[in-house]
């Protein structure tokens, strides 16, 4: 037995023990040929947070919701395309892997709205706009729109985005070509439309501004309204043709497609979040049930404060379970819940009443209302995916009055409530597995202000 534990011999089992481990790290833990990321990154997608011993504080749990780092084609390899678009991936590289963020995995639903969508649809009216340049062409064909579609979207994935895109933007190969407009060419657009004036419109927006003043946006309908109209009297009575409102929405796409081309991309995609942020900054992008339950609890006849809350706090919490939404958009939700109510005599002020603030409209369980002005998902190697929070004092939502009927912000007569401000210091917050179930068990949520 002693020769067996000589210092020799213990040598050789020292040697043999670190050769072992040296080969089980390169074979497990390296990082795979071809692959971006190593193995043992990957493995923390779905982890589950640690057992935490009772004697010790617990601390929060912040997964890895993202390889790190985010780089294009993370899932191993680079996608397999159609080979039969002729669209220029190449050309808009950065503003692919923001969308690919803004549109991340099980993310993608709950920023949908307000995130997601308008940055995939300025993507995809960017690409085309660039490829415009060359193509003179501005827009695609019914054959090539199915096919860069689905490239997009299979690049996009393999950087990180929702497989399902397509579906949750409810965005369409016929999306791509030119629909109804019966101008295409560039050279045709060119000859009938005010270029200059539309250029100088659309240059350069101020986001908040442009949604009041609609300056591009008037020069953009100006624009498509021209070339809609364009050799329609020589339809001949076509009836099949669409009707003029329909024509001129479609020929806005070609529009967009032009500016696209004489802006560098990066400045095309700001000025197109800016203009679709003006459209969902209008109206409250969340689904209202029925409302009876509150009705009957919080009617007119109002005996039980306690029971009348009950019902409210049950009837919000079905709303924050479908998406996140803006500060402004949470206004108009606010309203329209409490016209709704006050149409089914509920007079009593139930936000008040309730201390219902303006995040309760939004996903919850923190509560996050992003900002009104365009903003995106960030990646950080250490935290994961994050997004800013327009997050601080529990606002009260305002009860509908007659001085106060509907906000607008545009509207300088009506003075808005207080929207929440930077107050706190803190890094971020959590929001659990109850909100965002299919990968994740928290996430962390930056607590800025854009």
């Amino acid at each position: 037995m002693k020769g067996l534990l000589s210092p020799s011999f213990l040598l050789q089992i020292t040697l043999f023990l670190l050769v072992l481990l040296l080969f089980m790290n390169k074979s497990q833990g390296s990082p795979i040929r071809g692959a971006e990321y190593s193995f043992s990154i990957t493995t923390k997608v779905d982890v589950l947070p640690p057992d935490i011993p009772p004697s010790t504080q617990p601390q929060p749990f912040i997964p890895l919701i993202a390889p790190s780092p985010l780089r294009p084609f993370t899932n191993n390899s680079v996608p397999k395309l159609s080979g039969h678009c002729s669209l220029n991936f190449s050309a808009a590289q950065d503003i692919m892997t923001t969308t690919a963020t803004d549109c991340w995995t099980s993310f993608a639903p709950y920023l949908a709205n307000v995130v997601c969508c308008p940055q995939f649809d300025a993507m995809l009216v960017t690409l085309i706009g660039q490829s415009s340049k060359y193509s003179g062409v501005l827009a695609l064909n019914t054959t090539h729109a199915s096919h860069c579609l689905s490239d997009v979207q299979k690049v996009l994935v393999s950087q990180g985005a929702n497989g399902d895109l397509k579906n949750i933007c409810s965005i369409h190969p016929t999306n791509l070509t030119e629909a109804s407009c019966p101008v295409v060419f560039v050279d045709e657009f060119e000859s009938i439309v005010d270029t200059s004036r539309l250029l100088t419109a659309c240059r350069k927006i101020d986001p908040v501004n442009e949604c009041c003043d609609q300056v591009c946006q008037t020069a953009i309908h100006y624009a498509a309204r021209k070339i809609a109209l364009n050799d329609l009297s020589n339809s001949d009575g076509n009836h099949s043709l669409p009707g003029p409102t329909a024509r001129i929405n479609d020929c806005k796409n070609i529009v967009l497609h032009w500016l696209a081309s004489k802006l560098d991309p990066s400045t095309a995609n700001s000025v197109f979040r800016g203009l679709s942020n003006c459209n969902l900054n209008k109206v409250c992008p969340l689904v209202f049930p029925n409302v009876t339950s509150v009705v009957n609890e919080c009617g007119n006849l109002l005996n039980n404060q306690t029971a009348c809350c009950k019902a409210v706090k049950s009837y919000v919490s079905y709303l924050q379970e479908q998406s996140f939404v803006t500060n402004l958009q949470a206004l108009k939700c606010a309203a329209s819940l409490g016209k709704k109510l006050q149409k089914a005599n509920v007079s009593k002020n139930v936000y008040n009443l309730c201390h219902i603030s303006l995040k309760d409209f939004s996903l919850q369980e923190s509560g996050c209302l992003l900002p009104s002005l365009p903003s995106d998902a960030v990646f950080d190697g250490t935290s994961g995916i994050g997004f800013i929070c327009d997050l601080n004092d529990n606002i009260v939502a305002p009860w509908p009055t007659t001085s106060y009927p509907f906000p607008s912000s545009c509207n300088r007569s009506t003075k808005l409530p207080s929207l929440p401000t930077a107050t706190s210091s803190q890094n971020g917050l959590f929001i659990n597995t109850l909100v965002l179930p299919l990968l994740f068990t928290s996430i962390l949520l930056p607590k800025r202000l854009l």
